[in-house]
């Protein structure tokens, strides 16, 4: 939807603001473009919004509305080159120039052309959207050019081990209350190797990130990319890369950016499948991604569900050559949100961000509530062994030893879960590391996976996942065409 244009004048120095009022109706398009003409001369924009928000019906959600920007290069779908910000609705405000802008928004020229501010009315009341975008101009030179602190590729790692992640965090760079200083140190705190930037429909932070990173921490640019229906990571796209999110399922538009963020070496999860709030939940389907964040955040009956249908997955794609792994997050966005409750313990060559993304792509990892949690999970036969993510392959009818070891959770519940279901339960013992041996054969187990659970309950679910594997996989492939 294209709205009437605001046109400004050219002027030496000083400042002008125009005003654009508008009413939205329930139904409207997902998307209204407010084309602001910018002339020459232009050192700085600012644009302030509001909306009205009448009393809803009890039942139906009331009003909200996001804001971003596009600049002169252009607004239509996938126009990475023109986008210029995206705050959604945390911010009511904010200002773009050559040198700074507001988080969320990339500094840069104020060059002269047609702008868009583009109004996404998420949900408008049955009394309607009542809303006013106020934008200044103003003139005169502009300041110095911002310059990008990227972060490096690489930390201090130590060669082949396992690395502790959180793949999903927020900062003030979109919709978290924390500034980039404090999840950093929140990260270091929880006692994570590597964290993930995902700020919702935005590549601002990766602009910044150099200057939080160092050898104890690597931190991997990425986006949650907010669509309205559902989110996805985009995770190890370069500096300043966008992957825009203005489509739905039924538009068949998805595929194109999931080709853009694997061209770019990123990977694509989605992200919390069964959230229950208003287009968060997963409308995709599976092909094209390359995990499922299936425990996000404090364990509820939404984790539950995510799980079950990611395990429902593992058995239709257990003798093919490709599957989904899972993955887990704390989403965290402010306080008392826990960074790294949960997080991903991944097998990566080196504290390197292809390596790491590596590790994720092939599924070797498994997911923990603290890094005070240490789990291994090994298969061996036949003077053969194979972890977490990988293949045992053997004949069908050769026996296979199952060893899972845990520390850090005492008198929790261990289970062990094939294609069958779950084959085992055992409580670990008080205040001791824990061992679980197990004997099956690939003819019995496609695969075998294990979850560690605190036999106390949370609101929603009667116990609480402390650590979670993806599987370790019997038998050799089965030739045929793999799943999509």
């Amino acid at each position: 939807m294209l709205l009437d244009p605001l046109r400004f004048v050219p002027a030496a120095d000083g400042e002008e603001t125009k005003v654009a009022t508008g009413r939205f109706e329930p139904g409207v398009a997902d998307w209204a473009y407010l084309p602001v003409g910018v002339p020459a001369g232009v050192r700085e924009l600012a644009v302030r919004y509001r909306h009205d928000r009448p009393a809803p019906t009890p039942g139906v959600a009331g009003n909200a509305l996001d804001i971003g920007i596009f600049d002169q290069r252009g607004h239509q779908l996938g126009d990475a080159a023109g986008f210029r910000g995206w705050s959604g609705g945390s911010r009511d405000s904010f200002v773009i120039s050559r040198s700074e802008a507001t988080p969320g928004y990339l500094p840069g020229p104020v060059d002269p052309g047609s702008w868009h501010v583009v109004l996404g009315p998420y949900t408008v009341a049955p009394q309607g959207m009542n809303w006013t975008v106020e934008v200044t101009l103003r003139f005169g030179a502009p300041g110095p050019a911002a310059v990008p602190d990227p972060a490096p590729p690489r930390a201090g790692g130590r060669g082949r081990s396992w690395y502790r992640g959180d793949l999903h965090l927020h900062t003030v760079h979109s919709d978290g209350q924390r500034t980039p200083e404090e999840l950093v140190a929140g990260a270091r705190a929880a006692g994570l190797d590597f964290i993930v930037s995902t700020e919702h429909n935005t590549s601002s932070a990766s602009l910044i990130w150099g200057r939080h990173a160092g050898p104890d921490l690597l931190i991997v640019d990425g986006e949650e990319v907010t669509t309205r229906n559902g989110h996805y990571l985009a995770i190890g796209l370069p500096p300043g890369a966008w992957v825009d999110w203005r489509y739905r399922a039924v538009d068949g538009a998805i595929d194109r950016f999931l080709r853009e963020i694997h061209a770019k070496g990123g990977l694509a999860v989605a992200a919390h499948p069964h959230c229950p709030s208003l287009g968060c939940s997963w409308r995709f389907g599976e092909v094209g991604i390359d995990g499922i964040e299936v425990w996000n955040g404090p364990w509820t009956a939404d984790d539950e569900v995510a799980v079950k249908d990611w395990d429902r997955m593992l058995v239709e794609h257990a003798r093919a050559g490709r599957w989904i792994p899972a993955v887990a997050n704390s989403d965290a966005h402010r306080e008392p949100q826990v960074i790294g409750l949960p997080h991903n313990v991944v097998l990566a060559s080196d504290l390197e961000r292809r390596a790491v993304l590596r590790g994720l792509r092939l599924g070797r990892l498994w997911m923990a509530e603290s890094a005070a949690v240490q789990l291994a999970l090994t298969a061996a036969a036949a003077g053969r062994s194979a972890g977490i993510g990988g293949r045992l392959r053997v004949r069908p009818d050769q026996p296979v030893s199952v060893r899972l070891e845990v520390r850090g959770a005492p008198d929790h519940l261990v289970r062990l879960l094939t294609d069958l279901g779950q084959v085992l339960e055992t409580r670990l013992p008080d205040g001791a590391p824990g061992t679980v041996d197990w004997t099956t054969t690939p003819r019995r187990s496609a695969y075998v996976r294990a979850e560690v659970r605190r036999p106390e309950p949370t609101p929603t679910t009667p116990d609480t996942m402390v650590a979670l594997t993806n599987p370790v996989f019997l038998g050799p492939v089965i030739s045929g065409r793999p799943p999509a």
